[in-house]
């Protein structure tokens, strides 16, 4: 995942914060009330600032990977690369929270501009897909990069995800969520998985855990049980010093020798935008973080065979 999709989905969050459905409780049950405006109630301020927003954001985005992100990368004719297999599939789960987090932005922009749940859905629920295409194709035009239908079908699966559950039960009943936490590794990668913290959030897939997270009453339903719990289950990988096989030297020193494995994860989490406060501020705060882990307990099943507990997953 490009770093300027980051950049993109930060400035988008302070938006779409102001636009999404309002959530009531009753006896422990979320219920989500589409109170927008119909469409002939368009909102034209807010939806000029969402385009202009959107597309200043885009352009900017585009001009990155031109005069920075592919600079001093050689232009080729256009090529493919499979890397299906790469990172043990972290990088792939990145793509498609990426996708996912733009299509629910770009959705709930719209929504918050006014315009009708089936243009938003149209427009704005495909925006993870149709944002990160462009990309993908220019990753085949240089050299050391390449097409990849792995990262389509990961966009794909990352815009999907958000727009069926929108299309069928008008809320995500299952939200895909992002942790990270500095790995031991980068500390013996000698620069490779970054030398900054943000360059490590990156570079370090180590560092990566990516959720599925639901609430824990829509499985065990029971009044005592709040609507914001949730259950959720996670993916990460570790031991990892390259794309396919560990590095065992770069920048002129050695790198440890380590076994890249795979970690499946059961935690808990907090949905945040089911949480109401009397406070204006904290209700959109937590509306901004629907995308976030929060640090809970955990036990994960690896594929060293081994079972471990966690008192605070990161």
């Amino acid at each position: 995942m490009k770093p300027i999709c980051i950049i993109f989905l930060s400035c988008l969050t302070l938006v779409s914060a102001y636009g999404q459905p309002e959530i009531t409780q009753s006896d422990s049950v979320t219920v989500t009330t589409d109170t927008l405006p119909p469409r002939s109630a368009i909102r034209k301020g807010r939806l000029a600032t969402v385009i202009a927003t959107e597309s200043a954001l885009y352009l900017g985005s585009m001009a990155y990977l031109q005069f920075v992100w592919y600079n001093g990368d050689k232009r080729v004719p256009f090529e493919f690369y499979n890397d299906t297999g790469g990172y043990l599939q972290v990088d792939k789960f990145g793509h498609a929270y990426g996708a996912y987090l733009e299509s629910y932005l770009g959705y709930h922009a719209l929504r918050w501009a006014g315009v009708s749940k089936g243009k938003a859905l149209l427009y704005g629920a495909t925006l993870g897909f149709v944002l990160q295409a462009p990309i993908e194709i220019w990753d085949g035009l240089y050299e050391g990069w390449g097409f990849s239908w792995g990262d389509i079908g990961a966009n794909a699966f990352g815009t999907s995800l958000f727009l069926v559950q929108e299309h069928l039960f008008d809320e995500q009943r299952i939200k895909y969520k992002f942790s990270f936490a500095a790995s031991p590794y980068a500390r013996q990668a000698n620069g490779y998985l970054g030398t900054t913290s943000l360059g490590q959030v990156f570079n370090d897939y180590n560092g990566h855990t990516y959720w599925l997270s639901m609430s824990l009453n829509r499985i065990i339903q029971s009044p005592k049980i709040p609507a914001w719990l949730c259950v959720s289950v996670g993916y990460s990988a570790n031991g990892m010093f390259g794309e396919f096989k560990n590095l065992s030297y770069y920048a002129g020193a050695s790198i440890p020798e380590t076994q890249r494995y795979r970690q499946f994860l059961l935690s808990l989490d907090v949905d945040w935008t089911k949480i109401k406060t009397r406070s204006r501020f904290l209700n959109r705060l937590f509306k901004s973080m629907f995308m976030l882990k929060l640090p809970f307990p955990a036990i994960e099943l690896n594929s060293k065979g081994q079972f471990r507990t966690y008192g605070l997953y990161y």
